[in-house]
């Protein structure tokens, strides 16, 4: 792989170039994803939607919001990192084709704000829920309808995948979703491959799926336009990563594991005593011990230790990628970056705490139970009435449910398996609030 061609400025539909020497430099395109990613209805909905505990009422608990603007804080922290050594390595890049070191970090930037944006309510638990709707549940009488690809879409069902339609499927009048260029979406394909072969190696970028079977035709046009490397032979579609996709991967593992600590602390979940010993580690080389005994608060102690140990994490993930720059164009380095990093072994401390005391907790446990209970009911109620009025046996029963459809999911799918899909998409863009409320009227439910 070559940094031009991966530093695309190339959206879906354009039929020649966008060269970043002739770019504005008021309007940078990798700019404009950014901000086409913030005003996007799907970007707005994860305000409401879990990060670690779900309808949580409790003010300083993040969202997904808060969370995808972190993790974009960092990317672009990363990405303008990293960008600046590339640039010293390779000066054509900047003296012939105009690349500036702050590109790297909006498209990082810019990624990381969408990495979350296919994902569906009640944090990780929504996943869950609609893949057993298939695996196990009504759901599982369409297996034998669907090919095997399509069929492991759905019980596998990926959040990653749906961020890519997400990003990118077009509808009347609509063209290709928010068309992102190129570059943003190769740092967003986080896993570049069709949910089939499952975990076909232990390379990192086949840990999970990247996109659906109705996207896999622009995928691969996205891939390839950049220069990517397939890794998969036959009929099996895959790739190794863009380079800038593990800064991405590294700002989220860099926030949710310092970020989903610090408010299991302020929740009470984690004493103050287990952060203290477990982000001093971190923090070691860059405390300054005589201002850290002035803050007089718990929230301020952890506050300021959460900052130096996500600058320590920064740096690290920089040199890593750096010491790595040569192989990882060959698509010859398997691991995350965090993977490779001095503190690994800190870094697995605190997570396995953390899902101990906060992701295993009584309140969340409840929270998901919900939620499951929630997406599952709501699946099987617009699945059906979808399927019956394709048939041509639509109920009045189901003609109202359909109506709790929003005008935008109102179109006509021939095909099972995108009925099923669409209805899935449907049910994943929901925020926590939005499923609770509608699951209360067609249940008929009081609480």
């Amino acid at each position: 792989m070559n940094w031009e061609q991966l530093l695309s400025l190339k959206r879906q539909g354009d039929t020649g170039k966008r060269l970043r020497i002739e770019q504005d430099e008021t309007r940078l395109g990798f700019e404009v994803d950014y901000d086409r990613i913030i005003f996007s209805s799907a970007f707005r909905s994860l305000q409401d939607k879990t990060q670690v505990i779900p309808l949580s009422k409790t003010d300083f608990v993040h969202t997904r919001l808060t969370h995808s603007l972190e993790v974009s804080v960092v990317g672009r922290s990363l990405g303008r990192l990293v960008g600046k050594k590339i640039l010293e390595k390779y000066p054509y890049l900047q003296e012939v084709h105009g690349y500036q070191m702050n590109d790297f970090g909006a498209i990082v930037a810019a990624a990381s704000l969408a990495h979350d944006i296919g994902n569906p309510p009640f944090g990780h638990s929504g996943e869950k829920a609609i893949g057993e709707y298939f695996s196990i549940g009504n759901g599982l009488k369409y297996k034998e309808l669907l090919s095997a690809k399509e069929w492991q879409d759905l019980v596998d069902f990926e959040g990653n995948a749906n961020g890519f339609s997400v990003l990118n499927s077009s509808r009347p009048g609509v063209e290709g979703g928010i068309r992102l260029s190129y570059a943003t979406l190769g740092a967003f394909m986080k896993y570049p491959k069709e949910s089939l072969p499952k975990k076909p190696t232990k390379n990192i970028a086949d840990k999970k799926y990247g996109f659906f079977q109705t996207d896999k035709n622009f995928f691969k046009e996205v891939a390839s336009d950049m220069g990517m490397i397939a890794n998969k032979k036959g009929d099996d579609i895959g790739f190794e990563r863009h380079p800038l996709a593990y800064l991405v991967e590294a700002a989220d593992d860099i926030c949710y594991t310092i970020i989903d600590f610090e408010d299991g602390i302020n929740l009470g979940l984690v004493s103050e005593d287990f952060a203290l010993e477990y982000l001093i580690k971190l923090v070691k080389d860059s405390i300054d011990t005589s201002k850290y005994k002035t803050l007089e608060t718990k929230e301020d102690r952890i506050s300021y230790l959460r900052a130096l140990a996500i600058g320590s994490l920064i740096n690290d993930a920089v040199k890593v990628f750096v010491e790595n720059e040569e192989a990882i164009l060959k698509g010859e380095f398997p691991f995350a970056l965090t993977d490779k990093s001095k503190y690994k072994a800190q870094m697995d401390d605190i997570i396995k705490i953390s899902v101990k005391n906060i992701y295993q907790s009584r309140e969340v446990v409840e929270k998901e139970l919900v939620g499951y209970q929630i997406i599952q009911t709501l699946l099987d109620k617009f699945v059906t009435a979808y399927n019956n009025k394709f048939d041509g046996k639509m109920s009045n029963y189901d003609n109202l449910v359909l109506k709790m459809l929003p005008e935008k999911h109102h179109l006509e799918k021939e095909n099972l398996y995108e009925r099923l899909l669409h209805i899935c998409h449907f049910v994943s863009m929901l925020t926590d609030g939005n499923a609770l409320l509608i699951y209360r009227t067609i249940t008929a439910a009081k609480n």
